[in-house]
């Protein structure tokens, strides 16, 4: 969990990191916010996810690529 890390979550690599979770079709849906949060969705059947703080949303990002790693080696969720 991003939590504990000594170097704080930065806005800029929130973005990035969703950014590229969306255009390579790991999110179905993601928007951002105007005051820097992000709106996400994985699947059309999940439920959205706001995403206030950089923090929730690198855990968030962390989450998908487990996901995508398990994925890509065959293992089950």
């Amino acid at each position: 969990m991003r939590t504990t890390s000594a170097t704080p979550a930065t806005q800029a690599e929130v973005d990035a990191w969703i950014t590229v979770l969306s255009r390579y079709g790991h999110l179905h849906h993601a928007e951002p916010g105007p005051d820097g949060s992000w709106t996400v969705q994985r699947t059309p059947a999940s439920t959205q996810r706001t995403l206030h703080h950089p923090v929730l949303a690198l855990d968030f990002v962390a989450e998908v690529l487990r996901d995508v790693r398990r994925e890509a080696s065959g293992l089950p969720r």
